[in-house]
């Protein structure tokens, strides 16, 4: 029987083809669906493991999330550097990191932050070792860039109007294991570089930081140095600038930095040197403002309490970014359930349309079938070999169809690793199975129309005909 079926779909090698090719299609579609939402949700899981508590100023949640954890670009308003200092000694805290964003380097963000921050959060270095320096960077795992290289940072993408700060210039002095997480496609810097290279230090703090830090000589500098002590309305500044920037990656991929050298001055900053000895310790009123904070609890019911005290004050803002991902998981869930439909339907259209075909084509084999009843083929050989043919081109595609998803999946994952900066795991999960088998359930059904057509016929009128 199998060689006979083998010999037929040979003959119809072309048409048998087009089935197995729309299949495929069809599958590939709900399979990549599937793959690629799971991908996305444990790669950004993953990628937020080490980050268990964020602290920011007000505004929202996500965004603070993202341009955090994920080092997306976007313009975050400023707290009070004094946060950082009651964080730092708060017996309920194990560690407290700042960040502060708005500088590039090839494409690469500089993160100014703390060698605190480097000891928790990563398992060592491939090659060299932390910044000890003020003028000193070390570099992730997936940054392009070799231990030695002179990197001028500029404000902004150079491709987005970007400028480069005279002067300017770190030493790479060590590149990090990888973590998967898109700090592998960052350059870290101490962060009292970041405000020396802004003009901001321990001289510019309160309300002046806060204008200064997040928005820079374009956003009335003159106005914010007459506004001592109104940290509330630099802080509504900060929204509006956020809400109205249309080059906000530019302006803030500040959090926490900021534009125009021609400050320093003004500000009686400190200067940049890059010789300068590391100084990660501040008292009250030293620290600039900043966007965000990274803490680690000493314990999760330290974790809550933290999150409700930095909640209550109205002046910062502390979350989860487990619970943010958590609605972001929801939201991408409802985007899956109607891209799912969407290849249900689909797949349902191309089994009518491979149902109809089949059955035509049973109909256009009558002869062949009524001869092989003549020669004394059984009524069930007869259904076995339309069911099996069928069923060999019904799962042939199927498996075609998932071997294509896989890959789509796996292709679309590299880009996003490549652009993004962490993994996204592609693989088949044990729930998958049962999507399978009731695939392969259906595939079999739908071979027993035609070939249940062909038992009843009566060989005797197929001849006639």
């Amino acid at each position: 029987m199998i060689h006979f079926v083998l010999a037929d779909l040979k003959r119809f090698r072309l048409g048998s083809a087009v089935i197995v090719l729309l299949i495929a299609l069809a599958v590939a579609l709900g399979t990549t669906v599937t793959l690629q939402e799971r991908a996305l949700r444990l790669g950004s899981a993953r990628a937020s493991e080490k980050f268990d508590l964020i602290v920011g100023a007000p505004g929202s949640a996500t965004q603070l999330v993202l341009s955090s954890v994920f080092l997306q670009p976007a313009a975050l308003p400023l707290m009070p550097g004094d946060t950082l200092v009651a964080l730092t000694e708060d017996p309920r805290v194990a560690w407290a990191a700042p960040i502060g964003f708005g500088d590039f380097v090839a494409g690469y963000p500089v993160i100014g932050t703390t060698t605190t921050l480097i000891e928790m959060t990563t398992t060592g270095f491939a090659e060299g070792r932390a910044f000890a320096a003020e003028g000193e960077a070390v570099i992730g795992s997936a940054v392009d860039l070799a231990l030695g290289d002179t990197l001028v940072p500029t404000h902004g993408k150079q491709a987005e109007g970007g400028h480069a700060h005279a002067g300017i210039a770190y030493r790479v002095t060590g590149r990090l294991d990888p973590t998967g997480t898109p700090w592998d496609r960052a350059v870290l810097v101490p962060i009292q570089a970041v405000w020396h290279v802004h003009g901001l230090g321990h001289e510019a703090h309160d309300g002046h930081d806060h204008e200064a830090e997040g928005h820079g000589a374009e956003a009335h500098d003159e106005e914010a140095h007459d506004a001592d002590g109104h940290d509330e309305e630099d802080l509504d500044h900060a929204h509006a600038h956020a809400a109205g920037e249309d080059h906000a990656e530019s302006h803030a991929e500040n959090h926490g930095d900021d534009h125009g050298e021609a400050d320093h001055d003004s500000h009686d900053a400190p200067a940049f040197d890059p010789d300068a000895p590391l100084d990660e310790t501040w008292a009250a009123g030293e620290a600039p403002g900043l966007p965000a904070i990274l803490v680690k609890p000493r314990s999760i019911a330290d974790a809550y309490r933290l999150r409700q005290d930095y909640r209550a004050t109205g002046d910062t803002l502390a979350v989860f970014p487990a619970e943010v991902l958590t609605g972001l998981y929801a939201m991408l869930g409802d985007a899956k359930r109607v891209l799912v439909a969407v290849a249900v339907g689909a797949q349902t259209l191309v089994a009518a349309a491979l149902l109809l075909v089949t059955v035509i084509q049973v109909g256009q084999r009558r002869r062949q079938i009524g001869a092989l009843r003549a020669f004394g083929a059984p009524r069930g050989a007869v259904f076995g070999i339309v069911w099996l043919e069928l069923a060999l081109l019904f799962g042939t595609g199927i498996l075609l169809g998932l071997g294509l998803g896989f890959a789509a999946t796996e292709g679309l994952s590299r880009a996003f690793a490549a652009e993004r900066g962490f993994p996204l795991p592609v693989a088949f999960a044990p729930g998958d199975l049962l999507g399978f088998g009731l695939l392969v359930l259906g595939a079999a059904g739908l071979s027993a129309v035609p070939a249940w057509l062909a038992y009843r016929q009566p060989p005797a009128a197929a001849l006639r005909d």
